[in-house]
């Protein structure tokens, strides 16, 4: 008897390699808009290549960096926008970079999925691509891996990988923080890219798409601010706010026997963070150690620095709030102020 059964392929198996071979030349022009003349093109080369900028100071330091989105992904999936998490990639892992005092490189990303989606992955690319344009670096590689049975057929995830140059005489980890110390916060464009698993507690069906645009709203990139605020003026710290808020991430730098004391009516918080706290019956303590609360970036400042900061901005157009101040402490790392003589 004849076996009739058709021999097997990797296509059969899930995996479409032309498919794959397509999508990439779809992305490459999105691609190739991020490069500068840093970027190396060698046909058949197995990696990316980047030229060392000669200005990268008298002893220069690679500043790396690796993250992804999260469960963000969920709620791009289920509201079918796609664009905005690519952003969202770039910066979770520039913002983090910056934070060093490093100056932004390249960056490469990582997508796997269960089918590739040509395109639902053209749109994140497209969003990776506009990330890196926001973030002053090139889009130099990236993965893209079909893996079905590994994920549902819907599903993909993210990762990306940041690379940045600082002297190694600017780099910034608090060191010098010392009493009396300014704390200068800038604005976040919302939720960012934290905290979504307990955000898709709360926001659900007529609630999550009456919100779905703030909700989605991708994460701020601040290459533009930080850049400029180091070369204006003497920075000793910097914090970007993400995983941990105010009690992990802020005193991350912080050296020890001193205290973060924030006055946390000195910024205006967005809508959409009340609307959590009140429909999900959340402490201000959870707020504030899961969410940024309105401030994505935080700078650590000389009191005598805070003109010039102050000049920045005004002449930047960039918002900004005055948070607070280093104190000593030997018990806390951080002191939330809600209203006078109540602190969490």
């Amino acid at each position: 008897m004849t076996n009739m059964r058709k021999p097997l392929s990797y296509k059969s198996s899930g995996v479409d390699i032309s498919a794959a071979n397509r999508f990439v030349e779809a992305i490459k022009a999105d691609v190739k808009k991020t490069h500068t003349k840093a970027v190396i093109h060698r046909k058949g080369s197995f990696g990316a290549l980047y030229t060392m900028p000669a200005s990268s100071g008298q002893s220069p330091v690679l500043v790396s960096s690796t993250d992804g989105v999260g469960t963000k992904l969920l709620l791009a999936k289920e509201l079918g926008v796609h664009h905005t998490v690519g952003i969202d990639l770039v910066a979770m892992n520039i913002n983090d970079i910056l934070c060093v005092g490093a100056k932004p490189l390249f960056f490469l990303d990582y997508i796997a999925c269960g089918q590739l989606k040509p395109n639902v992955l053209k749109d994140v690319v497209k969003g990776i691509a506009k990330g890196c344009q926001l973030a002053g670096c090139s889009l130099i590689g990236g993965e893209t891996a079909e893996m079905p049975g590994m994920y549902k057929q819907d599903d993909y995830d993210l990762a990306g990988f940041a690379v940045g140059v600082v002297d190694k005489k600017n780099i910034l980890d608090g060191s010098k923080i010392k009493k009396g110390d300014i704390l200068i916060g800038l604005p976040s464009s919302g939720f960012h890219s934290n905290g979504y698993s307990l955000i898709r507690k709360v926001f659900k069906g007529a609630l999550l798409k009456k919100y779905a645009k703030e909700i989605l709203k991708p994460t701020k990139i601040y290459t533009r601010e930080v850049m400029g605020v180091l070369s204006t003026v003497s920075v000793k710290g910097i914090a970007h706010i993400t995983g941990g808020a105010y009690y992990d991430k802020l005193t991350k730098m912080l050296p020890n026997g001193l205290c973060f004391n924030i006055d946390c009516s000195s910024w205006n918080k967005p809508e959409v963070f009340k609307i959590l706290q009140q429909k999900g019956k959340i402490t201000d303590e959870e707020m504030y150690r899961t969410f940024n609360m309105g401030i994505g970036i935080v700078f650590v400042v000389h009191p005598k620095e805070l003109g010039r900061a102050k000049n920045f901005f005004k002449r930047t157009k960039t918002r900004y709030a005055v948070m607070g101040s280093v104190v000593p402490h030997r018990a806390e790392k951080v002191l939330l102020n809600f209203n006078e003589g109540d602190s969490v």
